[in-house]
């Protein structure tokens, strides 16, 4: 069986304008301009030429005139580029059902989708796009990259994890060792998006934290979507009754009443979610939680709002 990614639910996020104006007035979309200095587009400035540098550049008519050696600066106009990395392991196929629809989603069609509504207004501002995919291992990398070709290629990659896993199959959640290898493959100043909904249970917070902060490096801007389903995972709104909770990760099971455990695993989930939040804002990366309940609208108004900054 095909599985293919249903454009027509994600339309109406086609135009960056049409969403930003929901957000804030007066935004101004199309391709910015870079602080970077190249020497291909238009010229920027003059600076004073020092000793040792390359002469290529020397603008001689302002010697001719000054009999000053100054640099021409350019300013190259530069699309933003945009990393996203999405956590494949089994905890993001949560909740398992029969079926899946855009209503009803698990964790990881709802970030496979809110993917690919980023990449709908990343392609119409002809920004670079890469993808990483990770569970225990490295799945995908692929540097971000503008064209058809390369977006045609992101898209088919994404479409593939659409594909159901079975029960039996338990993919851990490396987050900390990958986002760290990751960080290391990242090496041009870009924005990171991140849908992840950070269980890792062989690790402590600060340790995942650091490996976040790792993506800081070279002043990467990083957003992490934290993928929940408030009802089940955060507020455990189960019936009073008894239920077999297994490990997705593990295969581990436990049988118990849930009334036994609600008053525990509430406060255990809530004091880990202030503790990334805190953490998060200590590492100045945006945490923004992202029900799978709530539609795309809580992923692509944070995303615009960091762009506005970005740009």
């Amino acid at each position: 069986m095909e599985y293919k990614i249903d454009f027509s639910k994600i339309t109406q996020y086609d135009n960056l304008e049409f969403v930003a104006k929901q957000v804030v007035e007066g935004f101004i979309t199309g391709i910015h301009k870079s602080p970077m200095h190249g020497f291909s587009v238009e010229f920027a400035e003059h600076r004073q030429y020092n000793t040792g540098e390359p002469t290529k550049h020397i603008d001689w008519k302002l010697y001719a005139k000054t009999d000053k050696l100054f640099v021409k600066c350019f300013e190259e106009e530069t699309n933003l580029r945009c990393h996203l990395i999405i956590d494949n392991s089994s905890s993001m196929y949560f909740p398992m059902q029969g079926s899946y629809t855009l209503a009803s989603p698990n964790k990881i069609m709802f970030s496979i989708y809110a993917a690919a509504a980023l990449m709908q207004i990343l392609k119409n501002q002809r920004d670079a796009i890469g993808l990483s995919v990770f569970s225990d291992t490295l799945e995908l990398h692929t540097n971000a990259r503008g064209g058809e070709t390369h977006q045609k290629m992101v898209i088919h990659e994404l479409e593939k994890l659409l594909r159901p896993i079975s029960p039996e199959v338990q993919r851990k959640s490396m987050v900390t060792d990958t986002l760290h290898r990751i960080a290391e493959q990242i090496h041009r100043r870009s924005m990171v998006i991140i849908f992840s909904d950070m269980l890792e249970s062989n690790t402590n917070t600060e340790e995942l934290l650091l490996a976040l902060q790792h993506l800081r490096h070279n002043k990467h801007e990083v957003i992490l979507f934290h993928t929940y389903h408030k009802k089940l995972e955060f507020d455990f709104a189960l019936e009073n009754r008894l239920y077999r909770f297994v490990d997705m990760e593990s295969g581990n099971e436990l049988k118990i009443h849930s009334n036994q455990i609600r008053d525990y695993y509430k406060a255990a989930i809530g004091d880990y979610f202030q503790e990334l939040k805190v953490k998060c804002g200590q590492y100045q990366i945006d945490l923004i939680p992202a029900d799978i309940t709530k539609g795309f609208d809580q992923i692509l108004l944070p995303y615009v709002l960091k762009r506005q900054k970005t740009i």
